[in-house]
């Protein structure tokens, strides 16, 4: 027996079973953050979800950043879960940081992860979390976190935390929550893996579910780490070598 499923959204009772105006008062009735499943009929995990909030809140198109903008990575390792990064840009003047690329890609080797994300800049800044620290379970004995390095992404000397060496996730997660609120946090629209992960991002009986949130952690990575961020070196116009930044930045 063959199955299919058809998705409807309240548009398409339009205007056989509501007018226009019908269906606008509807959609205003719900929780600004259920509305595109209860309108859309795009799924989330409502009741425990950590970010309750409307994606057009945080939504925006892709637009090119200005360069003196200071841009980071952020690594969140895996294997059997997926491997993810994002890279922000941020834009100080307001406070305000743009996810504008996201990656994630599950049983890939460092090698693979780190071709495709040098295309982000080969000169960009990378934070990490403590499990970079772990060594390669595949009997070379090197740090992932090195690992990384070897293929030349510019990682970090030391794992990632916020400025008071603290790295709390409830602290990252409320930190992100305040910018949504605020309009300091935006994601380029096009990003779907990254509000794939959002829609489903959830707690169960208080605590945050380990699945399926490797972009969010990601991004609070990246968020916890924003002062590392920077634009791009004068070394590449001057030929200054990488050590002389490494020394300006502090890798």
């Amino acid at each position: 027996m063959s199955r299919a499923v058809i998705r409807a959204t309240i548009e398409d009772a339009i205007p056989a079973i509501y007018t226009i105006e019908e269906a606008k008062a509807i959609i205003d009735g719900y929780p600004a953050h259920e509305r595109e499943a209860r309108a859309n009929g795009i799924p989330i995990l409502g009741s425990g979800r950590i970010f309750p909030i409307s994606e057009e809140v945080i939504k925006i198109p892709a637009f090119q950043v200005p360069e003196y903008w200071p841009v980071l990575g952020a690594l969140d390792f895996g294997y059997d879960h997926p491997t993810a990064a994002v890279k922000i840009a941020w834009d100080r003047d307001s406070d305000c940081i743009y996810i504008i690329n996201a990656y994630r890609r599950r049983q890939t080797t460092p090698i693979i992860h780190a071709a495709a994300l040098k295309s982000w800049g080969d000169w960009l800044p990378w934070v990490w979390p403590h499990d970079g620290l772990q060594h390669d379970k595949g009997g070379s004995g090197e740090q992932l976190a090195a690992q990384y390095r070897d293929q030349g992404l510019r990682l970090r000397k030391t794992r990632v935390t916020f400025q008071d060496g603290s790295n709390g996730v409830e602290a990252g997660l409320m930190e992100m929550l305040d910018r949504m609120q605020t309009g300091r946090l935006k994601v380029f629209s096009h990003l779907n893996d990254w509000f794939d992960e959002v829609r489903l991002y959830h707690r169960k009986d208080g605590k945050v579910v380990k699945e399926y949130d490797d972009l969010m952690s990601a991004t609070r990575y990246a968020i916890m780490g924003k002062r590392h961020a920077m634009t791009r070196p004068v070394y590449m116009l001057s030929g200054l070598s990488y050590g002389v930044l490494d020394d300006v930045v502090g890798y």
